[in-house]
């Protein structure tokens, strides 16, 4: 496992994601709401917007905070206008990293995700220095409990999905970025349940860290995560086993 595979398992090990429920939530509605400002209110017609309403009920978000943030972004309620806006940087040891933001004020957004990466050890750079390392793909997560592991691998590519992985405590089915929205309804409709499901990005190659290294890395992938404005965040690193079960003890 590597980069956003690896940093989201260690985060489901650690309960992170229970832990900052409120600031999931805020980077939900965010999403849901440019969705349906982009692609309009109407979910069936708009599959980012469907998707992100999906992820926000996987995480028990009420419907009435689903359904606010859709009429803000269709205009219906007044709220705040988000720019997208994409990071490229470099990390210790030269670790690639890309960060996707959500931001209404982009130069508050910028000189935090410079400071971050400058107090551990990285810094920012220009626009598509690593942003060829990264295949983009569509992701499932499905919880191992949930189905066997011939039968997911059958259904998946039965319904288009170029890969699964083990990811340790959970199945990792991968799609082109176009066949997310299609192989979603092909697991819902063999009765799979899937934990979440996203556009990502996969490094092509990784780099190993152990020891200081590994450590600095994760430190700073977690810095990155509690800036308000980061939705995502990926790199292109690999750390031993022994420390992410490490982690997931403390």
């Amino acid at each position: 496992m590597s980069g956003h595979s690896k940093w989201s398992t260690i985060k489901r090990k650690k309960g992170k994601a229970d832990q900052q429920r409120g600031k999931l939530f805020t980077r939900l509605i965010k999403e849901i709401t440019v969705a349906a400002r982009d692609g309009g209110g109407d979910p069936e017609g708009n599959p980012r917007l469907r998707t992100a309403i999906e992820n926000a009920k996987g995480s028990n978000m009420p419907t009435s905070n689903i359904d606010r943030a859709i009429k803000r972004g269709t205009g219906e309620l007044p709220g705040i206008t988000y720019e997208e806006c994409t990071y490229e940087g470099y990390g210790p040891r030269g670790i690639a990293i890309m960060l996707e933001t959500l931001t209404d004020n982009k130069n508050r957004t910028t000189a935090d995700i410079r400071h971050i990466l400058s107090k551990h050890n990285g810094h920012l750079g220009e626009v598509g220095c690593v942003a060829w390392m990264f295949d983009q793909k569509g992701t499932l997560v499905v919880d191992k409990g949930k189905v066997d592991e011939d039968t997911l691998i059958t259904v998946a590519l039965e319904v288009g999905a170029e890969d699964v992985k083990d990811e340790g405590d959970f199945f990792e089915v991968v799609t082109a970025p176009s066949d997310l929205d299609k192989v979603k309804k092909g697991l819902a409709g063999k009765e799979i349940e899937f934990a979440g499901a996203e556009l990502t990005r996969e490094p092509q190659t990784v780099i190993k860290l152990d020891g200081k290294h590994a450590e600095q890395i994760l430190k700073l992938m977690d810095a990155l995560e509690d800036q308000d404005d980061v939705q995502k965040v990926y790199a292109n690193f690999d750390v031993p086993d022994n420390i992410m079960e490490r982690l997931g003890k403390e």
